[in-house]
């Protein structure tokens, strides 16, 4: 199956950043997405769902999506509009939450270091190619394990949901 290419804009944060911060807890009333959306990142950048609605890749340090286990915080970032995210490290249940909600997450620190809001990013899922487009009109290209196997038929699938209607079908 193939994933494709991950294209947009650079959205940078720092590290530990925790699922409280994603989606603080107060909202966790809402199922539907759209809504978790409206609020995603509000203690940290209020505006950040107005950013990520045309699409972006987040760019984040270390330890991304530290905490609780909600998996609300993937479907929220999602929903308001990222692609992918990119950090220097995530929570290993946070980086499996993302998966199981078609979120691709990237472990690739040096585009991190180099990375800066107003650059753009392009994506290429199948190869494990990440390039950093620098407002210069540089390009630094990046290179990561590329997903295979049941993690990409999830991800090429939208998520774990899909992927398991999708099996029990066949």
């Amino acid at each position: 199956m193939k994933l494709g290419v991950v294209k947009g804009p650079v959205l940078k944060y720092g590290d530990d950043i925790d699922t409280d911060v994603i989606i603080p807890a107060r909202y966790l009333v809402y199922t539907e997405p759209e809504k978790l959306a409206e609020h995603a990142m509000e203690p940290l950048d209020p505006e950040f769902p107005k950013k990520a609605s045309k699409g972006v890749v987040l760019v984040a340090g270390r330890n991304f999506g530290m905490g609780s286990s909600r998996e609300q915080a993937a479907i929220a970032l999602k929903a308001a509009g990222v692609k992918a995210i990119i950090a220097k490290s995530f929570s290993r249940i946070f980086y499996r939450n993302a998966i199981n909600n078609g979120l691709p997450v990237i472990v690739l620190p040096e585009l991190v270091e180099a990375a800066e809001e107003g650059d753009e990013i392009e994506i290429n899922l199948d190869e494990g190619v990440a390039k950093l487009i620098k407002k210069d009109g540089r390009v630094l290209t990046y290179r990561f394990p590329p997903f295979r196997g049941v993690v990409a038929e999830i991800l090429a699938t939208g998520g774990l949901l899909e992927y398991m209607r999708r099996r029990l079908a066949a």
